[in-house]
């Protein structure tokens, strides 16, 4: 984690609020060290920015590792969906192999 990307992040996200970009990338940021605040930013983006597609896979796989496998279950869902709206097939197929990943954990 560096603390001065994050601080140029805010910045960013200061500047330019409609970019969703640079919400994911303050999430990505988070994401190993501090799951919980990157779980606060890609929640910001499913609600604020629900179009924007590559929060999914990530959101989800966090929700999982957190155990929370209702969110989790239904965020790789939307996902899903929303990459087979925006016919985006690279998207839906990294979706849908890390659902069924989930789905197969879920059975052990």
């Amino acid at each position: 984690m560096n603390d001065t990307r994050i601080q140029l992040l805010l910045q960013f996200i200061e500047e330019q609020p409609e970019d969703p970009f640079n919400v994911y990338a303050l999430a990505m940021e988070y994401r190993d060290e501090q799951p919980a605040q990157a779980l606060v930013y890609f929640q910001q983006l499913l609600e604020q920015h629900p179009s924007y597609l590559p929060t999914y896979y990530h959101a989800a796989a966090l929700y999982a590792e957190q155990e929370n496998r209702p969110a989790a279950e239904e965020t790789y869902q939307q996902g899903i969906e929303l990459a087979r709206a925006q016919k985006n097939e690279k998207a839906f197929q990294e979706l849908s192999r890390s659902y069924r990943a989930f789905q197969d954990d879920d059975e052990y």
